[in-house]
Protein backbone atom coordinates (compact mmCIF):
# COMPACT_ATOMS: atom_id res chain seq x y z
CA UNK A 1 0.00 0.00 0.00
CA UNK A 2 1.45 3.42 -0.91
CA UNK A 3 1.39 6.43 1.42
CA UNK A 4 -1.52 7.74 -0.64
CA UNK A 5 -3.59 4.65 0.20
CA UNK A 6 -2.93 4.78 3.95
CA UNK A 7 -5.53 6.29 6.31
CA UNK A 8 -5.63 10.08 6.45
CA UNK A 9 -3.20 11.95 8.69
CA UNK A 10 -4.58 13.18 11.98
CA UNK A 11 -3.91 16.93 12.09
CA UNK A 12 -2.40 18.48 15.20
CA UNK A 13 -3.93 21.97 15.43
CA UNK A 14 -4.42 24.33 18.35
CA UNK A 15 -8.01 24.87 19.53
CA UNK A 16 -10.04 27.48 17.63
CA UNK A 17 -9.10 31.04 18.50
CA UNK A 18 -5.66 30.16 19.92
CA UNK A 19 -2.40 31.12 18.27
CA UNK A 20 -0.05 28.19 17.60
CA UNK A 21 3.06 28.32 19.78
CA UNK A 22 6.40 29.06 18.14
CA UNK A 23 7.54 25.53 18.98
CA UNK A 24 4.76 23.11 19.83
CA UNK A 25 6.40 20.63 22.21
CA UNK A 26 3.37 18.36 21.99
CA UNK A 27 3.04 18.15 18.20
CA UNK A 28 3.56 15.07 16.09
CA UNK A 29 6.31 16.93 14.22
CA UNK A 30 8.20 17.63 17.45
CA UNK A 31 8.05 14.03 18.67
CA UNK A 32 9.02 12.73 15.22
CA UNK A 33 12.02 15.05 15.43
CA UNK A 34 13.00 13.26 18.63
CA UNK A 35 12.62 9.91 16.82
CA UNK A 36 14.81 11.27 14.01
CA UNK A 37 17.48 12.13 16.60
CA UNK A 38 17.43 8.47 17.65
CA UNK A 39 17.64 7.39 13.99
CA UNK A 40 20.79 9.52 13.62
CA UNK A 41 22.30 7.63 16.55
CA UNK A 42 21.58 4.39 14.68
CA UNK A 43 23.19 5.82 11.53
CA UNK A 44 26.31 6.78 13.50
CA UNK A 45 26.48 3.20 14.85
CA UNK A 46 26.18 1.83 11.28
CA UNK A 47 22.72 0.44 12.04
CA UNK A 48 19.71 0.90 9.76
CA UNK A 49 18.65 4.42 10.81
CA UNK A 50 15.31 3.91 12.48
CA UNK A 51 14.45 5.70 15.70
CA UNK A 52 11.47 5.56 18.03
CA UNK A 53 10.03 7.45 20.97
CA UNK A 54 7.03 6.59 23.11
CA UNK A 55 4.93 9.25 24.79
CA UNK A 56 2.45 9.09 27.65
CA UNK A 57 0.16 12.10 28.06
CA UNK A 58 2.50 14.29 26.01
CA UNK A 59 5.71 13.29 27.80
CA UNK A 60 8.47 11.11 26.31
CA UNK A 61 8.89 7.96 28.43
CA UNK A 62 11.11 5.88 26.11
CA UNK A 63 13.65 6.44 23.33
CA UNK A 64 15.47 3.87 21.22
CA UNK A 65 17.17 3.22 17.90
CA UNK A 66 17.89 0.08 15.90
CA UNK A 67 20.64 -2.04 17.48
CA UNK A 68 20.34 -5.30 15.54
CA UNK A 69 24.01 -5.42 14.52
CA UNK A 70 25.35 -4.01 17.79
CA UNK A 71 23.46 -6.51 19.96
CA UNK A 72 23.54 -9.34 17.39
CA UNK A 73 19.79 -9.64 17.98
CA UNK A 74 17.31 -9.73 15.09
CA UNK A 75 14.58 -8.42 17.41
CA UNK A 76 16.51 -5.31 18.51
CA UNK A 77 14.43 -2.96 16.39
CA UNK A 78 13.91 0.58 17.69
CA UNK A 79 10.23 -0.11 18.40
CA UNK A 80 10.91 -3.28 20.38
CA UNK A 81 13.62 -1.65 22.50
CA UNK A 82 11.42 1.39 23.17
CA UNK A 83 8.47 -0.84 24.12
CA UNK A 84 10.61 -2.63 26.72
CA UNK A 85 11.69 0.73 28.20
CA UNK A 86 8.13 2.07 28.26
CA UNK A 87 6.80 -1.07 29.96
CA UNK A 88 9.42 -0.61 32.66
CA UNK A 89 8.55 3.07 33.14
CA UNK A 90 4.80 2.35 33.25
CA UNK A 91 5.17 -0.73 35.43
CA UNK A 92 2.86 -2.65 33.10
CA UNK A 93 2.98 -4.31 29.70
CA UNK A 94 -0.22 -2.52 28.68
CA UNK A 95 0.64 0.77 26.99
CA UNK A 96 -2.89 1.71 25.93
CA UNK A 97 -2.50 5.36 26.96
CA UNK A 98 0.76 5.69 25.02
CA UNK A 99 1.69 6.70 21.49
CA UNK A 100 4.61 5.39 19.44
CA UNK A 101 6.53 7.68 17.07
CA UNK A 102 8.83 5.84 14.67
CA UNK A 103 10.71 7.09 11.62
CA UNK A 104 9.80 4.11 9.39
CA UNK A 105 6.63 2.06 9.22
CA UNK A 106 6.91 -0.85 11.67
CA UNK A 107 7.69 -4.31 10.29
CA UNK A 108 5.25 -7.20 10.93
CA UNK A 109 7.17 -8.30 14.06
CA UNK A 110 6.97 -4.83 15.58
CA UNK A 111 3.37 -4.42 14.43
CA UNK A 112 2.46 -7.59 16.33
CA UNK A 113 4.09 -6.19 19.48
CA UNK A 114 2.27 -2.89 18.93
CA UNK A 115 -1.06 -4.72 18.94
CA UNK A 116 -0.14 -6.72 22.05
CA UNK A 117 0.84 -3.67 24.11
CA UNK A 118 -2.28 -1.84 22.91
CA UNK A 119 -0.87 1.53 21.85
CA UNK A 120 -3.62 4.07 21.27
CA UNK A 121 -1.87 5.45 18.20
CA UNK A 122 1.24 4.93 16.12
CA UNK A 123 2.81 7.73 14.13
CA UNK A 124 5.42 7.00 11.48
CA UNK A 125 7.42 9.03 9.03
CA UNK A 126 7.83 7.00 5.87
CA UNK A 127 5.92 3.95 4.71
CA UNK A 128 7.35 0.58 3.74
CA UNK A 129 5.34 -0.88 0.86
CA UNK A 130 7.61 -3.95 0.64
CA UNK A 131 7.66 -4.94 4.31
CA UNK A 132 5.48 -2.68 6.43
CA UNK A 133 3.08 -4.06 9.01
CA UNK A 134 0.97 -0.91 9.46
CA UNK A 135 -0.58 -0.49 6.03
CA UNK A 136 2.37 -1.01 3.66
CA UNK A 137 2.52 -4.73 2.89
CA UNK A 138 0.13 -5.75 5.70
CA UNK A 139 -2.03 -3.84 8.15
CA UNK A 140 -1.58 -5.88 11.29
CA UNK A 141 -2.22 -2.96 13.65
CA UNK A 142 -5.78 -2.55 12.35
CA UNK A 143 -6.62 -6.16 11.50
CA UNK A 144 -10.27 -6.78 12.40
CA UNK A 145 -9.61 -10.27 13.79
CA UNK A 146 -7.20 -9.06 16.47
CA UNK A 147 -8.20 -7.94 19.95
CA UNK A 148 -6.85 -4.40 19.53
CA UNK A 149 -6.50 -1.88 16.74
CA UNK A 150 -4.37 1.28 16.74
CA UNK A 151 -5.03 4.58 15.11
CA UNK A 152 -2.38 5.28 12.43
CA UNK A 153 -0.91 8.65 11.49
CA UNK A 154 1.61 8.46 8.66
CA UNK A 155 3.83 10.82 6.72
CA UNK A 156 4.90 13.00 9.66
CA UNK A 157 8.25 14.45 8.56
CA UNK A 158 8.17 11.66 6.02
CA UNK A 159 10.60 13.19 3.55
CA UNK A 160 13.28 13.61 6.24
CA UNK A 161 12.79 10.01 7.39
CA UNK A 162 12.89 8.67 3.83
CA UNK A 163 16.00 10.71 2.95
CA UNK A 164 17.88 9.43 5.99
CA UNK A 165 17.19 5.81 4.98
CA UNK A 166 18.09 6.50 1.34
CA UNK A 167 21.34 8.16 2.34
CA UNK A 168 22.27 5.24 4.59
CA UNK A 169 21.66 2.58 1.94
CA UNK A 170 23.30 4.62 -0.83
CA UNK A 171 26.40 4.97 1.34
CA UNK A 172 26.37 1.23 2.07
CA UNK A 173 26.13 0.35 -1.63
CA UNK A 174 28.92 2.69 -2.71
CA UNK A 175 31.57 2.00 -0.07
CA UNK A 176 33.96 -0.96 -0.47
CA UNK A 177 32.96 -4.21 1.21
CA UNK A 178 34.81 -5.20 4.38
CA UNK A 179 38.22 -6.57 3.49
CA UNK A 180 38.05 -5.35 -0.10
CA UNK A 181 41.38 -3.97 -1.28
CA UNK A 182 43.33 -5.67 1.51
CA UNK A 183 45.85 -8.41 0.78
CA UNK A 184 44.61 -11.93 1.64
CA UNK A 185 45.59 -13.30 5.05
CA UNK A 186 46.88 -16.55 3.51
CA UNK A 187 48.36 -15.98 0.03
Amino acid sequence: MSDAELPEKTPSHPPAGEEPPLIDLHSDAYFMGEALRQALRAYAAEEVPVGAVITHKGRIIARAFNQVETLKDATAHAEMLAITQAESVMGDWRLNECELYVTKEPCPMCAGAIVHVRFSRIIFGCGDPKGGGAGGLFNIVQHPSLNHRCEITHGVRGEECRNLLRSFFLERRTRPAAGEGKPPLFP
